[in-house]
């Protein structure tokens, strides 16, 4: 931690003399890479719309001739999804799915189901119905593949392909399904011990799971893998193929337009000079933001949700890293006011950033008066008030030198995750499915949600642990779990933290399977923000400290199209 003290490098209208903490953030690592981008000519654009609308066309024959093989239809959707693509086709695969569920439960009765004694088919079907929201038992079609002695078959050892479909699917457990946690244990040991053995395109495919299970990660990032395996696989469908090849590219491309448009407005706010304290992540956070939906139709949301993303980390870096309490006090008070004639009560530095989060809110307004719908800025401002709320609450935690228990700790830092506001803020422009009960759901603490924010906030302290701890910071989770256990080990406490993550993810796959449910399409949103999670954190904070994995990830989603644009 580093102290600042001279009155020269105070913010104008702050107290000389003050004593601020300073996180010394390391700064953007990408400049202006992204802040100018040429698109395609509107020929070659609307070129290449076409082909893929005529590719989707021949893909939806594939497919719908496919019905009568419910085999060959299961990898078919599991290619259509997994290459990122299956949006084009969502009522034809949702309907293939209810039906293959309805005639599933027929079958069952006399154990007469295809491929029912395949391990592949058997679990890759658990896996997509289950997803799909349609329930379906585990032990019913799991049971068969144990012994005598309740334990998995050695015999299957050989059945990579199918070891490695019930890999997968054990990423959709529930509570109470003990079959599937020992399966997870079993596949996992089975996967590693085949991993050095095998041959591309399976060793690829083995290696990636391992390391990023598919229900754990972010849809973009999955496609741009999946895409490189699937053209190694000399069984792919040819259409298939150059549907997502070009798709991609020009969803990319897309990205690439709002990415440049985001930060040619962040550098007009200049936070790197003004702020200089806080993170400079909006690339990051557009990343973040492409991970909850990143289809061409929520172009105007994810330029909005990622300028609110981008100013609620400079507001924790406010409150976590620089602001003395009384001026946090003033700062929390004029945000729950929510008025723009107190913003001169704030030091400068503090109406710069206090300014532009109201400007970002009547874009908000304005983007939803265009949907007929601007009275849900009430809800958005409210999610706002109640994460910054949070943010105080923990500053006057660190200022009293308090560690509380876990309980304590998590009641604060659930909505402190900011996911409930991310999450509030994302149904906020979900269309009609989001009613005024959805929003009264979502303030009422839903399991669903609360395991989300308690996956970014374990998965937060696990990460970011030791930097944090090192530039003087309230207590985390890590040091809560500790005091009060009486834990010596720091491992110890990271082992119970991943075993509190894990419980959440099957809060969440829960979810997804209540008939009463949310609309799936909300729900999803709650699961990619717990995927963003995931991937951005599973190896240390890859947002505050961007290294190496980060910067593939952002190129590979950002930067670089996919190459063989005409497969053969």
């Amino acid at each position: 931690m580093s102290i600042l003290v001279s009155g020269a490098d105070l913010p104008q209208n702050s107290k000389p003399s003050v004593v601020r903490r300073t996180a010394n953030f390391p700064p953007s690592v990408w400049g202006d890479r992204f802040i100018n981008y040429s698109s395609d000519d509107e020929e070659t654009h609307a070129r290449r719309v076409r082909e893929v609308e005529e590719l989707i066309k021949e893909v939806r024959r594939v497919l719908l001739a496919s019905a009568c093989q419910p085999s060959q239809q299961l990898n078919l959707i599991d290619a259509l999804q997994r290459l990122g693509v299956a949006y084009h086709l969502d009522r034809e695969i949702q309907e293939a799915l209810e039906h293959m569920h309805a005639g599933y439960y027929d079958n069952k009765a006399d154990g007469s189901g295809d491929d029912d004694n395949d391990l592949y088919n058997v679990a890759l079907r658990f896996r997509l119905l289950r997803q799909q929201g349609l329930p379906v038992s585990c032990v019913d079609v799991f049971n068969k593949f144990k012994d005598e002695k309740d334990n998995f078959k050695e015999s299957l050892s050989a059945n990579i392909l199918g070891i490695l479909a019930l890999y997968e699917a054990t990423h959709l457990r529930v509570h109470g399904e003990d079959i599937l946690d020992e399966a997870l244990a079993f596949t996992t040991t089975q996967l590693k011990s085949a991993a050095s053995h095998l041959s591309n395109p399976l060793a690829a495919k083995v290696n990636h799971a391992l390391k990023q299970p598919l229900h754990k990660g972010i849809p973009r990032l999955e496609a741009r893998h999946f895409i490189s395996v699937y053209q190694d696989d000399t069984s792919h469908k040819k259409a298939f193929l150059k549907l997502a090849i070009l798709d991609f590219n020009l969803v990319q491309s897309l990205h690439k337009q709002e990415l440049a448009e985001i930060t040619r407005w962040w550098k007009d706010l200049d936070f790197a000079t003004k702020l200089p304290f806080a993170r400079d992540r909006v690339v990051e956070c557009f990343l973040w933001i492409v991970a909850v939906y990143f289809e061409p139709r929520h172009s105007p949301e994810r330029k909005i949700l990622t300028k609110i993303i981008a100013m609620a980390s400079t507001i924790d870096d406010i409150y976590d890293a620089y602001s003395t309490l009384e001026e946090l006090e003033i700062f929390t008070e004029t945000i729950e006011r929510w008025e723009i004639s107190t913003i001169d009560q704030l030091p400068q530095y503090m109406q710069i950033c206090y300014g532009a989060l109201l400007d970002i809110f009547e874009e908000i307004e304005q983007e939803l008066a265009k949907q007929g719908r601007p009275y849900l800025v009430i809800y958005a401002k409210k999610a706002m008030k109640i994460l910054v709320r949070a943010y105080f609450n923990e500053a006057k935690s660190f200022n009293m030198k308090q560690i509380p228990t876990m309980e304590e700790y998590m009641e604060v830092a659930i909505p402190s995750s900011g996911y409930p506001m991310l999450i509030a803020l994302s149904f906020v422009f979900m269309g009609e499915i989001v009613t005024k009960e959805a929003f009264e759901w979502i303030f009422s603490n839903p399991k669903v949600i609360t395991a989300s924010a308690v996956i970014a906030r374990l998965m937060d302290d696990s990460g970011s642990h030791k930097f944090e701890q090192e530039r003087g910071h309230a207590a985390s989770a890590v040091e809560c779990y500790m005091n009060q256990y009486g834990v010596s080990e720091t491992q110890l406490a990271y082992e119970e933290l991943n075993r509190q993550v894990s419980n959440a993810w099957k809060d969440i796959n829960e979810e997804f399977t209540r008939t009463n449910a949310m609309p799936m399409p909300l729900l999803m949103c709650v699961l990619n923000l717990s995927r963003a999670i995931d991937v951005i954190y599973k190896n240390g904070d890859g947002y505050t400290r961007v290294g190496k994995e980060m910067r593939e990830n952002v190129a590979a989603v950002l930067i670089h199209p996919m190459l063989n644009v005409n497969p053969v």
